[in-house]
């Protein structure tokens, strides 16, 4: 019997693996409003229940990603008789254009309205070009 043998290449992933969710409370995908300006545009992100130590925010590979995590508020003493109201954690992402600048990307949050600037780099920013008597 002849044996034979073959090299075998080893190839890492190209794209990283993501973790499922484990934890067990619901993530909601939030209402959000995107408006488009000179300087480049401006996400608006309804999160209710977070405050800036709470909010995430991430680019990488294209993707803006936000995340809002909400701690349950309890009422020692009290036991909940009926509750509609349910207490999640938030997350929405974005495709970026190569158009942003991504190093200047400011984010604020009042009154659980989330607002991501997203400013356009320099060479994408139009130009009022003067016209001059020859």
């Amino acid at each position: 019997m002849a044996t034979e043998t073959r090299d075998i290449e080893v190839r890492q992933a190209q794209q990283p693996v993501q973790a499922e969710r484990v934890e067990r409370v619901p993530a909601f995908a939030p209402a959000a409003d995107v408006f488009e300006t000179a300087q480049g545009a401006v996400v608006l992100v309804d999160l209710p229940g977070c405050d800036e130590g709470s909010v995430d925010i991430r680019v990488e590979d294209g993707v803006l990603t936000i995340r809002g995590r909400v701690q349950p508020e309890g009422f020692p003493g009290h036991d909940l008789t009926y509750g509609e109201y349910r207490v999640g954690d938030f997350e929405r992402s974005f495709s970026v254009s190569e158009l942003i600048d991504t190093e200047r990307i400011e984010a604020t949050v009042k009154d659980g309205v989330l607002r991501v600037s997203l400013p356009k780099v320099e060479a994408a920013k139009p130009k009022k070009i003067q016209v001059k008597v020859s």
